[in-house]
């Protein structure tokens, strides 16, 4: 279901990318990792139609994202990318509910379903009484769990998720890859995983190696 295909990528002199191909299938849990500088993060914004390749081709859906004009791409992802990051990103001024609900306002969904969705994902991430809370009242724990519901708001395809656990402390860490799999059983979802913690990538169900800008053996 995602696809990409000889991506090259620069920055200046700086070849970041060099004809990286990948392909993940629907419900697959991918980590991808190497050392840092391998370009690991670069390829996860291209990915994630954060970032455009120089050339070279990525699908979602059968759909060619970067043939899209800016409006539909943004669209696009929107609905069918979720991300995750390390510093969760949650806006400061708004409450646990109304992060998750955004995405699902820029998407112009439905108010009530919307907000009937995100209660559901908060309860299902055991975040129900953390509701009315503000990000800076909650845990780094907490704070991720909110950063994933936001990511399934709009029933993404694929969630893509950088360096995820590398805020958290070992206990969040476990829960954090158990909820992974407990999504992906629950709703067949699809994870890309940027990450350093090799205990994980090893339970995932594929690792993707990245080594000076290639996929190595």
């Amino acid at each position: 279901m995602l696809k990409a295909e000889l991506l090259i990528k620069s920055f200046g002199d700086l070849q970041v990318l060099k004809g990286i191909s990948l392909e993940v299938k629907k419900g697959e849990i991918v980590t991808i990792v190497g050392a840092s500088g391998a370009g690991k993060t670069t390829l996860l914004q291209i990915l994630g139609t954060l970032g455009k390749p120089d050339s070279g081709v990525v699908s979602i859906n059968d759909k060619d994202v970067f043939s899209m004009g800016e409006k539909e791409l943004s669209r696009f992802r929107n609905k069918e990318i979720g991300f995750v990051f390390q510093f969760h990103h949650l806006l400061p001024e708004f409450t646990a509910f109304e992060n998750v609900c955004i995405p699902g306002y820029i998407a112009r969904r439905n108010h009530k379903e919307v907000e009937q969705r995100a209660k559901e994902l908060l309860e299902l991430l055991e975040l129900n009484d953390r509701l009315d809370h503000k990000p800076s009242q909650l845990s780094g724990g907490e704070k991720q769990r909110v950063a994933v519901a936001r990511a399934l708001i709009n029933n993404p395809s694929i969630i893509l998720a950088d360096e995820p656990s590398g805020n958290l402390d070992s206990h969040n860490q476990e829960e954090l890859y158990r909820l992974f799999f407990d999504l992906r059983e629950k709703f067949g979802q699809t994870f890309v995983i940027v990450t350093h913690d090799e205990h994980f990538a090893g339970k995932s169900d594929r690792m993707i190696h990245i080594r000076d800008g290639v996929v190595s053996a």
